[in-house]
């Protein structure tokens, strides 16, 4: 594709200028619910537990790393109508280093899919199985089949839905949370916006950047936003994706600091600590009453529940493209991946397989793809050829690579940390 296919816009004849194509949230939402999940709940909770707000920086460092990043994405997606996996494929015409890409995509997303997808589906069931008392397994098993039966549609409209209603539950959950327990202000500010490191909080700080910095997530936007803004006008479908981004994932985090400022005001103030996220339901009994464990258990059903649809999702996207096969989700390549991460995962949470071995060596391959799949977005956002007028800028130049070295220097430490706990 040559520069002026990249900025070429459509024939009006092909524009969308459908009004329902134009929603403020879409594919950015998507992503938010994908990066909220048990995982983030629980870091977010020992992290507002034990060090109170002072490591919320980290979180506002990482929205605004993924905002970045994903735009870029996005940017990709609507520019060249190539998911981020094709664009890979299209610059790196070397066989070996294709080979190297495909083993190490498909390895480090389709293990990590599988294990999260297991984590997911078994935090999901305990919110539920905690409050009314049904056997885990059997919810488990639910779940995955309501989980299947949304990808098996196809839909990306239904999918959207589907994941954008439970965001916003759960953001109305933590947010009325945090105005309950009051926590105070002026510390929540300066957490945000003065840098520390408390004593033996490094590894924490690196898990709440690693939860929302997520790998598969920029191979996700780059298709997500062709499904939503394919037929349109480039510059138009630009500014949307662009809004969509930033205010979705900025609701991302704001639902992640309310999850954290509600365990510092609800436990760290009054001296209570807390191991899992669960812990929070205690701290939340005098204020909520009976409601507490309700409460927490939806919120935290809402956040496993988008982030097991999502896992899945973005393999299918990320392996489909990588391997040139085909994206859509209706498509044989696309099901056969995200059914295997789900059953795989399921297989995890209902025969109560303990995936942590499994789990650590995703991480090891998370920690290790993420600087290098933020590199090749970088080097594809910059090839003239590809993205023509549409090709990063000098600011987007340096905050994309400026992120590139942070989280390279984090991933050593995050790995050295793995494999010290593997051995």
């Amino acid at each position: 594709m040559n520069e002026t296919d990249a900025s070429r816009p459509l024939p009006r004849a092909e524009r969308d200028t459908s009004r329902s194509r134009r929603l403020r949230f879409g594919p950015g939402l998507i992503i938010a619910a994908s990066f909220i999940g048990p995982g983030t709940i629980t870091t977010s909770v020992v992290t507002g537990a034990s060090y109170g707000f002072a490591l919320a920086w980290t979180v506002l460092f990482s929205i605004i790393a993924t905002i970045i990043l994903q735009e870029m994405s996005g940017r990709l997606g609507i520019a060249t109508r190539l998911s981020l996996g094709e664009a890979l494929r299209t610059v790196f015409a070397s066989r070996i280093a294709r080979m190297a890409m495909v083993v190490l995509v498909v390895a480090a997303i389709g293990i990590g899919g599988a294990s999260y997808a297991g984590g997911d589906t078994t935090g999901t069931a305990l919110a539920l199985s905690t409050v009314t008392g049904i056997d885990q397994r059997i919810i488990v098993i639910v779940v995955i089949a309501f989980i299947g039966a949304l990808l098996w549609t196809g839909s990306y409209k239904a999918i959207e839905v589907v994941l954008t209603v439970l965001v916003v539950i759960l953001g109305l959950i933590f947010v009325v949370t945090v105005v309950v327990v009051q926590p105070p202000i002026s510390e929540m500010l300066k957490g945000l916006f003065v840098p520390t490191i408390p004593s033996g909080s490094l590894l924490v700080a690196i898990a709440l950047i690693g939860t929302t910095v997520v790998p598969y997530n920029l191979f996700l936007q780059s298709s997500l936003v062709q499904e939503k803004w394919g037929k349109g006008d480039v510059e138009e479908s630009l500014k949307e994706s662009r809004r969509d981004t930033v205010l979705s994932i900025s609701v991302g985090g704001v639902i992640t600091l309310a999850v954290m400022a509600t365990a510092f005001g609800g436990m760290y103030v009054k001296g209570m600590t807390a191991e899992t996220a669960e812990d929070m339901t205690q701290a939340l009994e005098p204020l909520l009453g009976s409601a507490a464990p309700w409460v927490f258990a939806t919120g935290l059903f809402a956040a496993g529940f988008t982030s097991a649809v999502a896992g899945p999702l973005g393999a299918a996207y990320a392996i489909s493209g990588t391997l040139g096969l085909s994206t859509d989700l209706k498509a044989k390549p696309a099901r056969i991946i995200w059914i295997s991460v789900l059953v795989i995962g399921g297989i995890f949470a209902v025969t109560g397989i303990n995936p942590v071995q499994i789990i650590i060596l995703a991480q090891a391959a998370n920690g290790l793809l993420l600087p290098i799949i933020a590199a090749f977005l970088m080097i594809v956002m910059n090839n003239r050829r590809l993205m023509g007028r549409y090709r990063n800028g000098v600011v987007a130049n340096i905050l994309g690579w400026l992120i590139c070295l942070v989280v390279t220097g984090l991933a050593v430490f995050q790995l050295a940390d793995l494999f010290g706990a593997w051995g």
